[in-house]
């Protein structure tokens, strides 16, 4: 993790830092490429070319956005999606792992 996102983290409980280290590890496992990892808009940002996932921060929970989430919403039910087509996952759901990978993976492919 590069520094500018160590220090980022720095302001949130450890939960969302804990859930935020197991997202940006699922990112990078699920691409066989060099990704770029930097601070865009303040906000986490991982970058296969033009192509981003972005890992957003919040007190009590973590919205990914990626392309990919709206073509995958009925598999997750259990998760709200915002207006925005991201997806909000709170520190008292499990990380739908699966279903992230295939996400980040056509979204970052």
């Amino acid at each position: 993790m590069n520094e500018q996102i160590k220090t980022y983290l720095e302001k949130y409980p450890q939960e969302i830092v804990d859930m935020f280290t197991a997202l940006r590890q699922l990112i990078f496992n699920s691409v066989a490429v060099d990704l770029e990892e930097t601070i865009w808009a303040k906000l986490p940002s991982y970058y296969n070319g033009e192509k981003v996932v972005r890992l957003i921060p919040f007190k009590d929970h973590i919205n990914v956005e990626a392309s990919g989430v709206i073509q995958h919403k009925d598999k997750l039910a259990d998760y709200k999606i915002t207006p925005k087509g991201m997806l909000q996952i709170y520190v008292k759901q499990s990380i739908p792992s699966d279903v992230l990978k295939i996400i980040f993976t056509e979204t970052l492919g």
